[in-house]
């Protein structure tokens, strides 16, 4: 299934995702440092980092709608990706409250509290990113209908043709 919200031919959620994906977890890993070292410093740059994913995953949150309001009913596809994007706003939820919990300290340093949401997040997206990885991968939600391994540029004005009329690439040899 074709990706309806594309930027140059290729699928935005995908590009979107690598900010949120990338950011909180290493908010994580930035707490995980402070803890050891001491150094407040590392909670800082956790606060802000925590901020940029949860806008980067509000941003990246809208193509992906779109791609799944686009979904046909009845699919196994419409029902994986209900448990990714809900998965994925119980993520942000969960991130945003430890985004929270730090706001109040002049220095955001979390609690237990904001520490173990987080890790929660973390723990989550782990899950969802795999179920994101099934839509893509598997059941090829936000891969060009014809898409194949010899097909034209994004960029170029080549009409893409179905890969059962091109070379057939073997999966078993890796050879066409």
């Amino acid at each position: 299934m074709e990706s309806r919200a594309k930027v140059l031919g290729h699928a935005a959620h995908q590009m979107l995702i690598v900010f949120p994906l990338g950011l909180l977890p290493v908010a994580v890993v930035f707490d995980i440092v402070a803890m050891f070292t001491k150094n407040d410093f590392w909670y800082q740059l956790s606060y802000y980092m925590i901020l940029a994913g949860l806008i980067g995953g509000l941003v990246a949150a809208i193509p992906g709608l779109i791609d799944y309001l686009a979904i046909p009913s009845g699919v196994r596809a419409k029902r994986v990706g209900l448990l990714h994007g809900v998965g994925n706003l119980i993520v942000i939820a969960l991130f945003a409250v430890s985004w929270g919990l730090r706001y109040t300290d002049a220095n955001h340093v979390p609690g237990y509290p904001a520490i173990i949401a987080a890790l929660l997040a973390v723990g989550l997206s782990l899950a969802t990113a795999w179920l994101g990885g099934e839509l893509v991968d598997r059941l090829g939600v936000g891969v060009d209908d014809g898409a194949h391994v010899d097909a034209p540029s994004s960029l170029s004005n080549e009409p893409i043709q179905n890969a059962a009329s091109n070379t057939q690439f073997s999966r078993t040899t890796g050879t066409s």
